[in-house]
């Protein structure tokens, strides 16, 4: 197939899971709150645009996940000090008479946000934390900068800062500093067992599901699902194929890919948390939702994709299933006379250091997925949505971005769990109890927390 050039050269460089050098754009432009947008999704989009001033790659999505969720479960926990819609999160806050729901939303996001922020130098470089809560400042500067000064202004501070300080210190020791690169873990030898990935000599993260608290699951191994399939089984082989023709780089592999599977493989490289966050501004601002709807369903949506992580996590070390890559190098020793061995096999993107079972990409996309459907009482919704990790000139910020288009949330979760095929990173087994995992835990988060009020 022809590949466009800028495609076939992409790699994912340092850890494997992050994006490509250049992929992210610095502009604010790349995430800018849709038409119709409130104080919340404003907010939603200046935590966006943080994350990629402070150099959060996809490798640390759990750690995003997790800075969004406190943000809006302090801004949940605002909004219902001033009128209680919803049960709190963190605390249950009353606010003094007149807050500013303007001011309130501000000052608990930033105070979050750059708590958060702050906290991030144990991985990321201090030029990037510090540019980070930079971004955040200037936002805060420009929100206060609207509201007039005076007694409802400096109640609404003060309450959005409470509800800050709220989650901030429930979450204060949930273990979210777990190393993220684990050169000592003890990878497999025998067939079907993970092994390190070319070019990523350690794993990622390994003890993350045992140290990282959960917002909404019961514990990270709540919703494991059941063991992956055999190595001597047809859907084994089935699988193996499959990706073997699909998922190659197209340079040292030849691929089958058609173009717009290609264009797939690469729109959903964004990271789960950036892409989810950005279809929920696009829905809620077209929606008209009001503060508080839109602090509960960001909310939900966050809690549902920190834990999804969590518990995709715990899955993943617990069975240890070896990566496409690894298993199609190797097909000579798995015991299927159905699989062929090619010892160059190469995918599209560097595949990232942990295990293959079950796909976090398609948690997440389960779970939100789940939590969208769920809120507004529908799944069926047309939406359009760009990414920020297709080639130049194709990316959100750009003049004339790449659009996808969807008429459900189940058929963007699907698209976004049928992409890791496409780049080459995980078994259709592994997407598809992975789309189903997210959906067990999207539905924990709805049913049990931020519940109506009445």
């Amino acid at each position: 197939m022809n590949v466009i050039p800028q495609i076939r050269r992409i790699r994912l460089l340092g850890l494997a899971v992050c994006l490509a050098a250049g992929v992210f754009l610095t502009s604010a432009t790349a995430s800018q709150p849709a038409v119709g947008a409130n104080a919340v999704t404003a907010w939603n989009a200046n935590a966006s645009d943080a994350t990629i001033a402070a150099c959060i790659l996809g490798g640390y999505g759990p750690q995003e996940a997790r800075m969004y969720a406190m943000m809006h479960v302090a801004i949940h926990d605002a909004l219902n000090g001033i009128d209680r819609r919803s049960r709190p999160y963190a605390a249950s806050l009353s606010a003094a008479p007149g807050a500013s729901l303007e001011a309130a939303v501000a000052a608990a996001a930033r105070d979050v946000l750059v708590a958060v922020l702050g906290s991030f130098s144990f991985f990321l470089p201090a030029n990037c934390t510090n540019a980070g809560i930079a971004s955040v400042e200037d936002d805060y500067s420009a929100a206060l900068g609207t509201i007039p000064n005076g007694t409802a202004k400096t109640r609404g501070v003060a309450l959005g800062r409470a509800a800050a300080a709220a989650i901030l210190a429930l979450r204060s020791a949930d273990g979210f500093d777990t190393p993220t690169v684990d050169p000592n873990y003890q990878e497999g030898s025998a067939p079907g067992e993970y092994r390190y990935t070319p070019g990523t000599p350690f794993a990622f993260a390994p003890h993350l599901a045992e140290d990282l608290t959960p917002f909404v699951l019961k514990d990270a191994s709540q919703f494991r699902p059941g063991p992956p399939y055999s190595l001597t089984s047809r859907k084994y082989a089935a699988d193996v194929n499959e990706i073997q023709r699909l998922g190659g780089d197209d340079i040292t592999t030849p691929s089958a890919r058609t173009d717009e599977q290609t264009e797939i493989a690469l729109y959903w490289v964004d990271t789960s948390p950036l892409m989810w966050n950005r279809i929920t501004r696009a829905v809620s601002s077209a929606e008209g939702l009001d503060l508080w709807e839109s602090a509960r369903v960001f909310g939900l949506l966050n809690l549902a994709l920190t834990d999804g992580y969590i518990g995709t996590w715990e899955t993943k070390y617990h069975y240890r299933f070896w990566r496409p890559v690894t298993a199609i190098r190797l097909a000579d020793i798995d015991g299927n006379a159905a699989t062929n061995a090619d010892p160059t096999w190469t995918p599209l993107l560097e595949t990232p250091p942990i295990p293959d079972y079950d796909s976090g990409h398609a948690v997440e996309g389960g779970a939100a997925a789940q939590v969208l459907a769920r809120f507004f009482h529908t799944d069926t919704m047309s939406f359009s949505a760009c990414s920020l990790t297709l080639p130049a000139g194709q990316r959100c910020g750009d003049p004339s971005p790449t659009l996808r288009h969807f008429t459900s949330f189940s058929q963007a979760a699907d698209e976004n769990a049928v992409s890791r095929i496409y780049v080459g990173f995980h078994f259709r087994d592994a997407v598809e109890t992975g789309t189903d995992h997210g959906e067990k835990i999207g539905n924990r988060a709805v049913n049990h927390f931020l519940r109506p009020a009445n």
